[in-house]
């Protein structure tokens, strides 16, 4: 079998995997950020 075809497709797991971290942390860090303005204003 060629091996290209293994090479593609650890690019597009790696890929994904990128997609999938970029999508969980934006979210989070989104919600930290608000927390952390949030603690600063009570002050």
């Amino acid at each position: 079998m060629n091996q290209w075809a293994f090479v593609l497709a650890a690019f597009g797991v790696m890929a994904g995997g990128t997609g999938g971290l970029l999508a969980w942390s934006w979210p989070a860090m989104r919600s930290a950020e608000a927390k952390a303005e949030a603690l600063g204003k009570r002050r």
